[in-house]
Order: C-alpha cells, then structure tokens, then sequence
C-alpha cells in the first residue's frame, strides 16, 4: 500500500486556499516586526502560487499552459525556500514558525504526491 495519494486533483483543490492563505496568513498573524521581508516574501509567494496554479494543466488551470510536473517542481522548490528561509533571511520567533510549518507542509504535500497512471491520459 503506498502512502502517496495527493492525487492532482486533491493537489489542485489545495491549491488556491493555499494561495489565499499565503496573501491573508502573514497580516492576520503581524509577522513581520523584525524584518518586512517576513511579510512580504510570504504575500509575494502567494501571489505566484496564485498565478502559477491559474497557469497549471489540472481542472482548475484556467489557461492549462504549464504542465503539472513543472507545477510540482516550483512547489517543491517553494517548500525548500521556506524551510531554509529563517536560517538565510535571519527570521526568528513566530515569523520561522511560519515558515518552517508551511515549508514542511508543502515538502509532505510534493512527497505524497501519486504520480498518474500512465494509460489515463486520453
């Protein structure tokens, strides 16, 4: 039994409250206060996880232009500036937290992805 079964259309589904999140999350919770870079690379991300998932090749793509391995790949990419995004950036307190907890939970989301079967295409 595998443990990967974000399929990409739960992947999508996540996508745009994800978004969403990244743009509200870091007023709602005054990140911030020692740097404003804490604030704004989550709202900018936000914005482009926005962008990118309207760009994506999945039901809820509205222009389907990129495929979704590349959509995976930034993702992946995103979880990684995250988690390492305290350590490079010097955020501390809450504003790591942030980062951390969100970084994590997009690495767990790419590595449980499942992969499509191959003959479904049409």
């Amino acid at each position: 039994m595998s443990l990967k079964f974000v399929s990409k259309t739960v992947h999508a589904y996540l996508d745009y409250p994800v978004a969403l999140a990244l743009l509200i999350a870091p007023f709602a919770l005054g990140l911030g206060t020692d740097t404003t870079l804490a604030l704004w690379l989550s709202v900018t991300v936000g914005v482009a996880a926005f962008v990118l998932t309207l760009l994506t090749d999945h039901h809820l793509g509205l222009f389907r232009i990129l495929p979704y391995s590349v959509h995976l790949a930034v993702d992946a990419a995103v979880g990684a500036l995250f988690l390492f995004a305290p350590m490079a950036f010097g955020f501390k307190g809450l504003d790591a937290y942030f980062y951390w907890a969100n970084g994590l939970a997009v690495v767990i989301v790419v590595g449980l992805h499942k992969p499509e079967n191959e003959s479904a295409h049409v």
